[in-house]
């Protein structure tokens, strides 16, 4: 059996560290999208490039699977953290959810915004939209802007 060096153990153990810190600080996703949709992969791609343990539900209609109201819809439904996430909304938005805990069930980006994350379109510029944060009850009020 070989031995470890001091000098070894300690250049090695920061980053085993670091690296166990990043899996156990994976938060989980759970997103319901349409298998053929190519933005919802592109959404998908984006949390986990960003550090979400991402499980895709692929359902055939979106309705079996919505926590928001119909008029919050947009084309993928996510649960994180005990919140809904309705369509393409930032990551940042996401993380500052999950970091400020406010009294909401939600975020939505309704409809489909050219621009949004998982929605841009090479030579199209980016439509404006907001970040809508929601309540049970379907009471709204704007989590961001851009």
């Amino acid at each position: 059996m070989q031995r470890i060096s001091r000098r070894t153990l300690i250049s090695v153990l920061p980053m085993t560290m670091l690296a166990a810190a990043r899996v156990t600080a994976q938060q989980a996703v759970a997103v319901y999208k349409d298998s053929s949709c190519g933005c919802c992969t592109k959404w998908v791609d984006l949390l986990r490039r960003e550090g979400f343990a991402v499980t895709v539900k692929d359902i055939t209609e979106l309705g079996q699977k919505s926590f928001a109201p119909s008029s919050l819809h947009g084309c993928h439904t996510a649960i994180v953290g005990g919140y809904v996430i309705e369509g393409h909304v930032p990551v940042a938005d996401i993380k500052r959810l999950l970091k400020e805990k406010p009294a909401v069930a939600g975020l939505s980006v309704p409809g489909m915004p050219i621009g949004s994350p998982g929605m841009e379109v090479r030579g199209v510029a980016s439509q404006p939209y907001k970040v809508l944060a929601f309540t049970p009850d379907g009471k709204t009020r704007v989590f961001s802007s851009y």
